[in-house]
């Protein structure tokens, strides 16, 4: 009994819980217990002890990959966060004169893991931020939100964004065939254009690139 209550995160979700008889476990616990395997919408942490301008959270995207300066594109998904680590700290090897020091830990589960309560938020729509961007995984914002007002909910952007190829991916409902928008940062912060009005709806996914050498 003891080990089940430390497992369960704040007084009101314990009560609930354990009223139903549920016991769960944080996600570094779950990760530990049952190898589990990374799946898209899962939020990764990743330090390098050498260099702490690349520590990072990252979103796993829908085609389960995740993005790291210096290491590229790699596949997460179905993966456990000791395999992703060790590829990790392979490619990220020829930065360093010795091998880094690299941690991964899995810091939040998609949102379609989480147990279903309902909540005041419910309302709300889930705005999915992915890349380079400062705050990174589901955002839950308010109908009518624009892209400009997300921009200053996710924090701005790392050192490494492309702000000028910023892109808005969206899924249409009926076809289900994704539009991409091209959102230029600067032209929206300057007012000259770039699509900074757009209203953003429940499900839209921003994506922030990384920029190339000489961008």
């Amino acid at each position: 009994m003891t080990f089940l209550k430390s497992v369960l995160t704040g007084r009101a979700t314990r009560t609930l819980l354990l009223a139903l008889g549920i016991a769960v476990l944080t996600t570094a616990e779950l990760a530990k217990a049952q190898g589990y395997g990374v799946q898209p919408g899962d939020t990764l942490r990743i330090e390098v002890l050498e260099d702490p301008s690349l520590n990072r959270t990252v979103l796993v995207g829908p085609d389960g990959r995740i993005s790291m300066p210096q290491a590229g594109n790699l596949n997460a998904s179905g993966r456990t966060v000791d395999a992703i680590q060790g590829e990790l700290t392979s490619r990220l090897s020829g930065a360093f004169a010795a091998t880094p020091n690299v941690y991964v830990s899995l810091e939040q589960l998609a949102p379609r893991l989480a147990p279903s309560v309902q909540s005041p938020t419910d309302e709300l729509i889930g705005v999915y931020v992915m890349g380079e961007a400062n705050t990174l995984g589901r955002i839950e914002v308010e109908p009518g939100t624009n892209v400009l007002q997300m921009f200053a909910m996710m924090g701005g952007f790392t050192k490494f964004a492309a702000t000028k190829r910023v892109q808005l991916r969206r899924t249409d409902p009926i076809s289900g065939k994704e539009m991409i928008y091209k959102l230029n940062y600067s032209a929206i912060e300057s007012g000259t254009g770039g699509n900074g009005l757009t209203t953003l709806l429940d499900g839209d996914v921003i994506v922030v690139p990384q920029r190339h050498l000489f961008e």
